[in-house]
């Protein structure tokens, strides 16, 4: 049964593995601190992701997002959203911007008030992350909106919208790599707990593999070669989070 599922999961992720493999995940998910109002509704229309050391005004890239209004106080007290979902090319990315539309407003007294931005806000609020993202770990960047810092009451009724935002960055998953020998054989590997299929993957042509997005435990790694090459297995292989496991040179007997 497991290699029945892990099989159904490679026919759906092979034509896409040999470009994934230097790949990391990166999820942005939005939180909030509370605020004393009955809605604080924030309209969240974009997120771009800048590269380290790469071009002040052109090394931004723009990432998919789900778009839309966002009420802050559904998400306290450890619930969030996912704003995006997207793979990267692993290396370091310095800064995120946060990209705001027009409809922003808060509820008082069952009454809905818009929301002034400075115009600067809608071209993005930058915020340094610094992140170092390895291939096949997947990442978590919690961006952690303080409604009750971020509203200012201007007088006559009027609230402008100032955000105040923190942004933290951890892991949330592992990886393990290494090379097949005889490269021929060509395996499908795949990452196994007790009975559960977790990973699976195919060696390249240079027989190298890596099983992406592992949860923190210990596995049993099998390699399941093509005709006319025996199988294998390797047990107890631990993956840590924000870490990637090296299996080193595997020879199939």
């Amino acid at each position: 049964m497991k290699k029945l599922i892990g099989f159904l999961a490679l026919s759906l992720a092979i034509l896409s593995c040999s470009s994934d493999d230097q790949n990391a995940r990166l999820e942005i998910r939005l939180t909030d601190a509370p605020g004393d109002y009955e809605e604080v509704n924030v309209d969240i229309q974009g997120i771009e992701v800048h590269a380290e050391g790469g071009d002040a005004a052109n090394g931004w890239k723009s990432l998919n997002v789900n778009t839309g209004v966002y009420n802050l106080l559904k998400l306290s007290n450890g619930i969030d959203t996912l704003l995006s979902a997207t793979e990267l090319p692993a290396g370091k990315i310095s800064q995120i911007r946060l990209i705001l539309g027009n409809n922003n407003s808060i509820k008082i007294n069952n009454q809905v008030i818009d929301l002034t931005a400075p115009s600067a806000q809608h071209s993005g609020l930058k915020l340094n992350v610094h992140a170092d993202l390895v291939e096949g770990v997947t990442y978590k960047i919690l961006l952690d909106f303080d409604a009750a810092r971020s509203i200012v009451e201007t007088g006559s009724g009027k609230y402008n919208l100032k955000p105040v935002i923190r942004s933290l960055t951890e892991a949330t998953s592992g990886a393990i790599k290494g090379t097949v020998t005889p490269v021929e054989s060509a395996p499908a590997v795949f990452a196994i707990v007790a009975s559960d299929t977790v990973a699976t993957t195919f060696a390249d042509a240079s027989g190298k593999f890596l099983l992406r997005g592992i949860p923190a435990g210990t596995y049993t790694v099998s390699f399941d070669a093509k005709e006319g090459y025996t199988d294998f297995q390797q047990e107890s292989v631990a993956v840590t989070i924000g870490s990637v496991t090296d299996m080193g040179a595997i020879a199939l007997p």
